[in-house]
């Protein structure tokens, strides 16, 4: 199908200080600024939240997300849960379809399973799946593939069993490491399977093109058990790491939704595009790394919580930020369910207390204006990245910390963190799922996105003995203490619980704030 040029009147008109901004919109394209260029389309190759917005267009699975962010039944039209909360028994719909035409079946999901399992796939995320039977060992290579605790009872009866009761296993499913991959096209293709030509999707849309570093355009999956519903006719997403150029393309109409948009105009669009400017309470934190390895200076705690203590979380949320964010003095956000946060235990300290006592542990480190400590600080391109850098190293300074900022493009910064290139670095976790062990696991010993190489034994001892806790309330209690012992030692240094922060074309209906950000287009349509 080849790019829609047919215009439709301007739909919005908004008066700005000297000028007259309006937004045209395509009758049926909608364009979308994602914050990054997608590693792959790939659901076992990537981990970012911007290629989720992607992804998450092209697949569905056995669970996915409403309008308002609910689970939903998706390729699974029903299920059944064994009484002890370990087997789950899921029925596939009969009109489930791959964007070829080709039933999607039971076997695609085992397939899928195992594919991300296997350690030669090197999916990040593949510690999602270890509830799954089996699962942890046959990605350390300790069982065999076939062991995995799936199994298709016939091509549309599928049958998951765990390894122990795991209440938040269904909001799992919804994620992207629990797509169905199309078995006869990977097996024809291999890695090359998800680029445009070869690519067989079964969500809502497929792709039709992916321009590298310019565009990915996706249309409407004629074979989707739902295709009747879906508005758009095309869906064009443009990765854009800068906010302001993404803003400034909103303002031209070039856009009709960014993901993200520069905090320092916050105030402006609020006064200004009021009906356009999106913000929410979101279920993510955005925090630094300490690399733990040794051969670093944050690998010694004293330093980690010396940094800690200079960072001025209240000065960054409301000056330098400015959208709604809470300081963050734990590493799980508020508002998880069957959870109280632990906290660091200097959160009630004065300024001047916390900064004597960070110099006190730098000097017993041997650090001070004499000797420096010199740090190599990493972060994502970004004018709200960059700003957060540029204040901490500030901050530091006092305790004779030098600072040299590195930045890089989105790809190469995680990529980066994974070969433990850095000493201190910026990341961010959205949830993918509403409960604490989504942000804890990343300080496990051996966890992939556990950046820092943290590891701390008692911590990992008070994990486990969670996730062999059936009840909800004594298990966040455990977790809560297991989320202690990280904060006591520094494992990381919170900053600030995000808030979403999106532009939408009022033209646009569909588009339902959640607390996990997460916006599908199948359920998106513009006003007649």
């Amino acid at each position: 199908m080849f790019l829609h040029l047919r215009l439709r009147p301007t739909l919005l008109a908004i008066t700005l200080a000297a000028t007259l901004t309006t937004l045209p919109t395509h009758a049926d394209t909608l364009r979308i600024a994602i914050m990054g260029e997608p590693a792959s389309l790939d659901p076992h190759k990537i981990s970012g939240k911007w290629e989720n917005d992607v992804v998450g267009d092209l697949f569905e699975g056995l669970v996915t997300e409403a309008a308002d962010g609910e689970r939903i039944p998706g390729v699974a039209e029903s299920w059944e849960i064994s009484e002890d909360g370990t087997v789950y028994t899921f029925h596939l719909r009969e009109d489930a379809r791959w964007s070829d035409g080709e039933p999607v079946t039971a076997e695609d999901f085992v397939f899928a399973f195992r594919r991300i399992l296997d350690p030669a796939t090197a999916a990040d995320y593949a510690y999602l799946l270890y509830p799954v039977r089996n699962a942890e060992a046959i990605y350390t290579g300790a069982a065999e593939p076939h062991t995995l605790g799936i199994e298709a009872l016939d091509a549309r009866t599928l049958q998951i069993t765990l390894e122990r009761s795991t209440p938040y296993f269904l909001d799992q499913l919804s994620h992207y490491t629990a797509y169905p991959v199309p078995k006869h096209v990977v097996e024809e293709h291999g890695d090359r399977w998800s680029r445009a030509g070869n690519m067989v999707s079964n969500g809502p849309f497929k792709l039709q093109r992916w321009q590298s570093q310019t565009r990915i355009e996706v249309i409407p999956n004629e074979h989707f058990h739902a295709a009747d519903d879906i508005a758009l006719d095309e869906v064009v997403y443009f990765p854009i790491e800068e906010r302001n150029t993404a803003l400034n393309r909103f303002r031209a109409g070039e856009i009709d939704v960014a993901r993200e948009f520069p905090t320092e105009q916050y105030a402006w669009l609020r006064d200004n595009l009021p009906d356009a400017t999106h913000t929410a309470p979101f279920l993510g934190i955005y925090y630094y790394v300490f690399n733990s390895r040794d051969g670093h200076p944050t690998a010694d705690p004293s330093v980690r919580e010396a940094l800690s203590l200079a960072v001025r979380r209240e000065v960054i949320s409301e000056q330098i930020l400015g959208t709604g964010e809470e300081p963050a003095y734990s590493f799980v956000p508020p508002g998880v369910g069957h959870y109280d946060p632990a906290q660091l235990a200097f959160a009630d300290m004065s300024q001047e207390e916390r900064m004597a006592r960070a110099q006190e542990l730098m000097a017993e480190a041997g650090y001070g204006p004499d000797n420096p400590l010199e740090l190599r600080l990493r972060y994502n391109t970004s004018e709200d990245h960059r700003k957060v850098a540029i204040a901490i190293a500030a901050m530091w300074k006092p305790l004779g910390v030098e600072v040299d900022l590195f930045n890089s493009e989105v790809a190469v910064h995680y990529a980066d963190l994974r070969q433990g290139d850095f000493d201190v670095a910026r990341a961010g976790w959205i949830g993918d799922y509403n409960d604490a062990q989504n942000f804890l696991s990343l300080l496990e010993s051996g966890v992939a996105n556990n950046y820092g190489a943290y590891s701390n034994e008692e911590f990992d001892a008070l994990m486990r003995e969670a996730a062999e806790t059936q009840d909800l309330d004594r298990r966040g209690e455990i977790m809560a203490d297991a989320e202690q012992v990280a904060l006591d030692d520094s494992a990381t240094l919170p900053i600030n619980y995000y808030v979403s922060r999106n532009l939408v074309n009022p033209a646009l209906q569909g588009w339902e704030n959640n607390i996990e950000d997460i916006h599908r287009s199948r359920w998106i349509s513009f006003e007649d």
